[in-house]
């Protein structure tokens, strides 16, 4: 609802009726939200707040098992449509509608606490990629303010086009890669004429069964690379008064935090991505024997794939509460709307240990 219209009223009927995946509304006190286009995104799956469909969230909000952060009720706001009249009848309420129907000015912070404000320094209409830059000191709290809308970063078409993908071209572009190069190492190493050089007079044979230790080498390698690229190259901070470094940072990484639920962001374009598994190849070509950096490298392109493919899937997917996917959704979802600093693994927390940036556990 826009802030410049007055609140439609609604009874307690009326609400309990939207209780389906097609019409889903809760309450926060007598605050109305259709959360319908929430539920697919909802980190503790459809059913849960189908669940508490009609009821007032306050006391889920607060928790446990589970402090939804200031972030959760922001983002809550984007689906407010109006009040609930507990003591009117349904012909007053509907007069009540009649009366609010023309669009009144008001101000938008009445009767709210302040973190349900949602600051918009930036025109929607435009290309946000040309004005992120000019939020100077007030950028690095805009972007971890997540909103529910798509970005358009650019203006030209086939610029904006570059920047999205979907998922299912990952799997398309580089599993055949993964599947052809997995296949030729093995043969080639099959053949028994790969060894490891130690010195003049000295080498190693490498057998084919050695092939599937190297491919997980490769996975393993890829973790590592995957904590750091996230940790200190997508949530570098710029420098307030640098445009250039806030727009690389924006364009790399602070458009997904702004608008964590846009589709056509949630993985890789194999354009851009290409650029990254050549560097992961050519520096394992400079270091190893040749079918030995190509097991590695292809282990590590498959580790790739997998991580863009759960990193959709923790965005959009529904796993089974309690299992291993349900864990690191809900740790991802809280690095995005509470722990932005933190919690920097994605298809497993394990590097976060030994760096010290474990999201902490909730204390009530």
């Amino acid at each position: 609802m826009s802030p410049s219209t007055s609140p439609r009223f609604f009874t307690e009927r009326e609400v309990a009726r939207h209780s389906t995946k097609d019409s889903c509304w809760v309450l926060l006190g007598t605050r109305v939200y259709d959360v319908t286009a929430f539920l697919r995104m909802h980190p503790g799956g459809e059913a849960l707040i189908r669940s508490r469909a009609g009821k007032d969230l306050t006391q889920v909000m607060e928790g446990p098992p589970h402090r939804h952060s200031p972030n959760a009720r922001r983002w809550l706001e984007q689906y407010y449509i109006g009040e609930l009249d507990r003591e009117s009848g349904a012909e007053e309420v509907q007069v009540k509608r009649s009366l609010t129907a023309t669009p009144k000015r008001r101000d938008p912070t009445k009767g709210r606490r302040n973190y349900l404000v949602i600051l918009d320094l930036v025109d929607w209409r435009k290309p946000l990629a040309w004005q992120v830059g000019n939020l100077r000191e007030k950028y690095d709290a805009w972007v971890h303010q997540p909103v529910d809308k798509p970005i358009r970063l650019f203006g030209n078409p086939f610029m904006e086009a570059a920047t999205k993908t979907s998922w299912y071209w990952v799997p398309i572009v580089w599993l055949p890669i993964v599947f052809y190069l997995s296949w030729h190492c093995y043969t080639t190493l099959a053949q028994g004429n790969t060894r490891i050089e130690l010195t003049s007079d000295f080498s190693i044979p490498i057998p084919k069964h050695v092939f599937p230790v190297l491919f997980m080498i490769g996975w393993f390698l890829w973790t590592f690379i995957e904590y750091c690229i996230h940790r200190f190259v997508f949530h570098m901070k710029p420098p307030a008064h640098n445009y250039y470094l806030i727009t690389l940072h924006f364009l790399l990484h602070g458009q997904h935090h702004k608008s964590p639920y846009d589709g056509s962001r949630l993985v890789f374009p194999p354009g851009l991505a290409s650029i990254v598994v050549g560097l992961f190849y050519m520096s394992l070509c400079k270091t190893l024997p040749e079918t030995i950096s190509v097991s590695v490298f292809v282990g590590g392109l498959g580790g790739y794939v997998v991580y863009d493919m759960i990193h959709y899937y923790l965005h959009y997917g529904s796993p089974k509460r309690g299992s291993y996917l349900y864990s690191l959704k809900a740790y991802h979802v809280k690095h995005h709307f509470e722990h932005q600093r933190s919690g920097f693994g994605i298809t497993t927390t394990f590097w976060d240990h030994p760096f010290n940036t474990v999201i902490p556990d909730e204390k009530f």
